[in-house]
């Protein structure tokens, strides 16, 4: 059994009366950010899997002038 257009309609027209226009629109915004960050993260993996595993837990780390730095800040 197919949905009529009118069912749609009046689905439809309850989603609207229910949430609003503006929230609506600000879901359909954050699904577009997940997005987003999904894809960028997926790049970022096929980015670094063409590196060793040395250089990319490097780039990750802090080095220990960076953490002496943060200490000193944290301390005074």
């Amino acid at each position: 059994m197919q949905p009529s257009i009118w069912q749609i309609l009046i689905v439809a027209a309850l989603v609207l009366i229910l949430f609003g226009r503006g929230r609506i629109s600000e879901m359909m915004g954050d699904v577009g950010k997940g997005i987003r960050s999904f894809k960028q993260g997926i790049t970022e993996e096929e980015a670094n899997a063409g590196k060793p595993k040395a250089q990319i837990d490097s780039k990750n780390a802090d080095t220990p002038a960076e953490t002496s730095k943060t200490a000193d800040k944290t301390a005074g």
